[in-house]
């Protein structure tokens, strides 16, 4: 598709970071879920882009340039449309790259009628509130904590965490036995928002979760086998 990689240098103004010389620029860090989240639908919509890394390690992401051209929270991802347009939070990016370019690749949003539309709706709200917590809190216990140097993981909160995920997932089992995808017979952004914290989840030991329901399983097993994502995750080696 053209993507090139390229790391955020100390240099690049404000300004300059928003010169997106007429191509779609994303922010962001090739192991942060939430970046894997845009970078999935980047790939899905077949859209050329240039993704530029940001130096976590160096705490990038916390400088004056980053926080006055790009972020003000200091978090990532933040994509630059092609016309200078600036947007952050994962799955806004998502959302709006979906609908602006609607034309192009797979439909993530569909738009068939409104019963539809708002089902969509729906799935995409049991992963950001009933999925989307448990599976974060495991996440920041196994692996933030890990990565930031902020002491061992906290054993009891991880059991907590996966007794609440598990019992979500009970839900989605009955859901999945009535229809192949979140939303209903496609695969949307509702299945999509899932891969990069269940991918994690299984890297760390948690895929037992997954693997214990039988729906959930053959669900995850498409959305996961999927070229866009399979390509994500060779960009996280």
């Amino acid at each position: 598709m053209g993507n090139s990689t390229s790391d955020l240098t100390d240099t690049e103004t404000a300004s300059e970071l928003n010169n997106t010389q007429g191509g779609i620029v994303l922010y962001g860090l090739p192991l942060s879920p939430n970046t894997q989240r845009v970078l999935a639908v980047l790939i899905e919509k077949g859209l050329k882009y240039e993704f530029k890394k940001v130096n976590f390690m160096e705490s990038e992401h916390k400088s004056r340039q980053y926080l006055e051209g790009l972020q003000p929270f200091g978090l990532f991802p933040v994509l630059i449309d092609d016309n200078g347009f600036r947007i952050y939070e994962s799955r806004a990016i998502c959302r709006y790259l979906e609908e602006k370019y609607k034309g192009k690749g797979t439909e993530l949003i569909p738009t068939k009628d409104l019963k539809t539309r708002y089902l969509f709706e729906q799935a995409v709200n049991i992963e950001a509130f009933n999925f989307d917590p448990a599976a974060s809190g495991i996440i920041r216990e196994k692996f933030v904590k890990k990565v930031l140097g902020r002491g061992e993981p906290d054993e009891s909160k991880i059991a907590q965490f996966r007794e609440e995920l598990a019992s979500k997932l009970n839900v989605y089992e009955k859901i999945l036995s009535k229809q192949p995808y979140m939303a209903g017979q496609v695969y949307t952004l509702a299945d999509l928002f899932h891969l990069p914290c269940a991918a994690l989840l299984i890297k760390m030991g948690d895929g037992d979760l997954i693997e214990a329901k039988p729906n959930v399983k053959n669900w995850w097993e498409k959305i996961s086998s999927r070229s866009s994502w399979k390509t994500v995750e060779k960009m996280m080696l």
